[in-house]
């Protein structure tokens, strides 16, 4: 039986474990330690800081409501809009695909939708590359867990740039909701939760620690997801955020 029939009953802590170890599911390769500007703040922090919630202007909810969004076959369950893209086209495909770091992002057109969350990105004033939202249908604990994945940030980044980390900006209110966290991908022990109220902020080493959405419900729930650059530049504004 392959794992994509057996996925909908057995998505859980064990069966991961057994899919690892008999390469059912293909593990995950350690990161690489390379010569990336690595920001000390966030490494010391363990890979992931939770920040004081976003006090910006209100955002309309038609900026994430009214955007087209498009899904990977793997997760129907959970959908994404590019705001920027390596070429500006509104797709859902990695940088490296078209010959680029995740870095430079260009606008695409769902960006002239969502003014408000195009200047909260730029006004960070740092390196930017994926900007996309979430659209997230209720899941479980159990099958948030059964997500956790590393992204593939840096593929193609030369070791002169910074090392690209995640931001997250929660845009419903989802208090029960939880960004998890955890460098271990099988130990429950170095797992860590993020809550996501309205508004709340995060940054996250997403290529280093493992990483999935805990969505309660019952309603969608909608986040920003942003790909920046490490700088020193950027470890100050992470410190100009925290609680």
């Amino acid at each position: 039986m392959t794992p994509r029939l057996l996925d909908p009953v057995l998505k859980n802590q064990l069966a991961k474990r057994i899919y690892v170890a008999t390469g059912l599911r293909k593990p995950y390769v350690p990161q690489a330690k390379t010569t990336h500007y690595r920001m000390p703040l966030l490494e010391e922090a363990g890979g992931w800081l939770q920040l004081r919630d976003y006090q910006g202007p209100p955002i309309p909810s038609q900026e994430w409501t009214s955007l087209t969004y498009v899904t990977y076959p793997t997760d129907p369950s959970t959908y994404f809009a590019p705001l920027t893209s390596a070429t500006g086209e509104t797709v859902l495909r990695g940088f490296w695909e078209d010959g680029k770091p995740d870095l430079d992002g260009i606008w695409t057109s769902n960006a002239e939708k969502a003014p408000t969350l195009r200047r909260y990105v730029e006004s960070v004033e740092a390196r930017f590359g994926r900007v996309q939202l979430i659209r997230q249908s209720p899941n479980s604990m159990r099958e948030a867990r059964w997500g956790l994945h590393l992204d593939d940030n840096n593929r193609l980044n030369p070791e002169s740039n910074g090392w690209v980390v995640r931001a997250w900006l929660e845009l419903t209110d989802d208090p029960r909701s939880k960004l998890i966290v955890r460098q271990d991908q099988l130990s429950k022990a170095s797992e860590h939760h993020i809550t996501l109220p309205r508004y709340r902020q995060a940054v996250v080493d997403s290529e280093f620690l493992f990483h999935s959405g805990y969505h309660a419900g019952p309603e969608t729930r909608y986040g920003l997801i942003t790909s920046f650059e490490s700088t020193p530049h950027l470890e100050e504004w992470i410190r100009s955020q925290l609680p």
